[in-house]
C-alpha cells in the first residue's frame, strides 16, 4: 500500500472519530458502502447521515474527487474534505464539511469553466474524470471559496438532530 492509501484510511478515521467525539455513532464502512465511508447517527438511530472522505495535504492547493462529486446524493450526504499532514509536517488537521448539493453544483460548474478555458499554451483541454477542489485561500474557477465550510460540523449535526 501507498502512503496517500495509508492517509486516506487514517482521514476516514479521524473523521469517524471527530463525530464520536461530539456525541454522535459513526462507523467507517470499510469500502462496504457505495459512495458513503462513514455512516452516521444520531444517539437515539432515529436520523442518519452518509459522509464520502477525500484527503489532501494542509498547504495543497487542490484536494481531488472523482465524477461522483457531480452528483447531488440528496441532504442528507456530505463531502468532509480532510487535510491530514503528513507525519513530519507540522500543520494542524483541517476539515471541510460540505453539503452534496453545494459540493455537485460548484463541481460541475467549475469542471465546466476548465473544459470551455484553454490551458497555459492554448491548447484545449483533454476530457478527464478527475475533479479539483480548490483549497483556500485559492478558490475554484467558479469563484467558489471552501474557506466558509472548515469546521463546519455544526451542518452534519443540524442534520442529525432536525
Amino acid at each position: 500500500m501507498s502512503d496517500k492509501t495509508f492517509r486516506g484510511n487514517a482521514s476516514q478515521f479521524f473523521v469517524a472519530g471527530e463525530l464520536c467525539r461530539r456525541g454522535y455513532p459513526a462507523v467507517v464502512t470499510l469500502g462496504n458502502c457505495p459512495n458513503t465511508d462513514i455512516f452516521c447517527s444520531n444517539r437515539d438511530a432515529t436520523r442518519f447521515a452518509h459522509i464520502q472522505v477525500k484527503t489532501f495535504v494542509p498547504g495543497n492547493g487542490t484536494c481531488t474527487v472523482g465524477m461522483k462529486a457531480e452528483k447531488d446524493f440528496g441532504c442528507n450526504f456530505f463531502w468532509v474534505l480532510a487535510g491530514i499532514p503528513t507525519v513530519n509536517q507540522q500543520a494542524a488537521h483541517e476539515y471541510y464539511i460540505i453539503p452534496s448539493k453545494v459540493m455537485s453544483k460548484n463541481i460541475i460548474e467549475g469542471h465546466k469553466i476548465w473544459i470551455e478555458t484553454p490551458g497555459k499554451k492554448g491548447q484545449k483541454h483533454n476530457p478527464s474524470n478527475v475533479r479539483a477542489v480548490h483549497l483556500p485561500p485559492r478558490v475554484s474557477l467558479n469563484g467558489w471559496d471552501i474557506s466558509k465550510y472548515l469546521n463546519r460540523w455544526d451542518i452534519i449535526e443540524k442534520v442529525l438532530n432536525s
